[in-house]
């Protein structure tokens, strides 16, 4: 689903192909309370910050984790809204709110269950 896709940047109309690259505790990289997503975008990083408040909040609204892979579906899934929506391609990291991510997530889990499962992340390299 969202781990390789391809998305028209609204401005240009380029064709982006964005492909997960990996997913890193933020607090050992940048000393921050997230979860960052990296992905290529036409071989640019962009990174997909995630609040770890939103495993916690996920924990106690459904009493289910966030798994790494779905992790990456969601971060995906909002990168792909960003690009959509005109985000600034130059900037290189950006956050997600914990509604964010658990908005993203209740629609990756329904698009996950139309498909029958959820797409495995590649391993990498």
């Amino acid at each position: 689903m969202y781990e390789d896709f391809h998305v028209a940047d609204r401005w240009s109309g380029e064709d982006l192909h964005c492909t997960w690259k990996g997913t890193i505790v933020a607090i050992a990289t940048r000393h921050a309370d997230a979860v960052d997503v990296r992905f290529e975008v036409n071989g640019r990083p962009m990174w997909i910050a995630l609040p770890s408040a939103a495993w916690m909040e996920q924990k106690k609204r459904a009493g289910k984790v966030i798994t790494d892979q779905l992790t990456a579906q969601i971060a995906g899934r909002y990168l792909k809204q960003i690009v959509e929506e005109g985000y600034d391609a130059r900037r290189e990291i950006y956050t997600m709110t914990v509604d964010d991510v658990l908005s993203h997530l209740d629609a990756v889990v329904a698009e996950a269950m139309e498909l029958g499962r959820l797409p495995m992340v590649p391993v990498t390299g």
